[in-house]
């Protein structure tokens, strides 16, 4: 099993087995033309290609869009990231895909009004990817000089090659990560979805 190597056979295959997905390696060879501060292709593409190629299903199966993150705190305006997002477009045009584009740094300016809890300021692209709903949405590559791959895995990949959902419960509110866990389970269902973990209640014992 995979999950069972060793961290640096376990990025090898990482590495192989999303390369199986051409789309993404699209993605991240052009994401690296345009520059952009802290990159890294994220989310759903990177996680699900591992599932689909597990699970023997093609490769682009049921992957929805391909998110690309970048940090830019020098420039928190809007235009600004539209600017980056139109450059994107010009980009990605003729991919058989949606790649959305966003500034981490500005995401606590709008987070609130969208899922209903306040978002701190990130400190870098990493700081947003440790907040996602699950664990094994914790994962972010990108290219870097010389075609490296750096690889960003704060829970390590474990997860990911098992098929385990496991809840991230930092930020995103339970209804989150319960929405879409059961839409990742409609078209996997040999995921393996763990509860929300359950408040915890604190009784105070009278002293004797």
């Amino acid at each position: 099993m995979i999950s069972r190597l060793p961290l640096d056979e376990q990025l090898e295959s990482l590495r192989a087995v999303l390369s199986r997905n051409s789309v993404l390696t699209e993605v991240l060879e052009r994401t690296a033309t345009l520059d952009l501060p802290g990159w890294y292709v994220t989310a759903g593409c990177l996680f699900q290609t591992v599932w689909n190629v597990v699970t023997d299903r093609p490769p682009t199966s049921g992957i929805k869009d391909y998110d690309v993150f970048y940090f830019d705190a020098d420039d928190l305006s809007r235009e600004a990231e539209d600017d980056v997002i139109g450059a994107g477009r010009e980009v990605f045009a003729d991919l058989p895909a949606e790649v959305e584009i966003r500034n981490e740094a500005r995401v606590h300016l709008w987070y609130e009004d969208k899922f209903g809890v306040t978002c701190p300021p990130y400190e870098s692209t990493e700081a947003a990817i440790d907040s996602f709903a699950a664990t094994t949405c914790c994962l972010g590559v990108r290219l870097e000089a010389g075609g490296r791959w750096r690889v960003y895995a704060p829970h390590g990949l474990s997860d990911v090659f098992n098929l385990v959902v496991r809840p991230n419960p930092v930020l995103a509110p339970r209804s989150v990560y319960e929405t879409k866990a059961a839409r990742w389970r409609g078209q996997w269902p040999e995921l393996t979805v763990l509860d929300w973990p359950s408040a915890r209640v604190t009784t105070a014992s009278s002293g004797g």
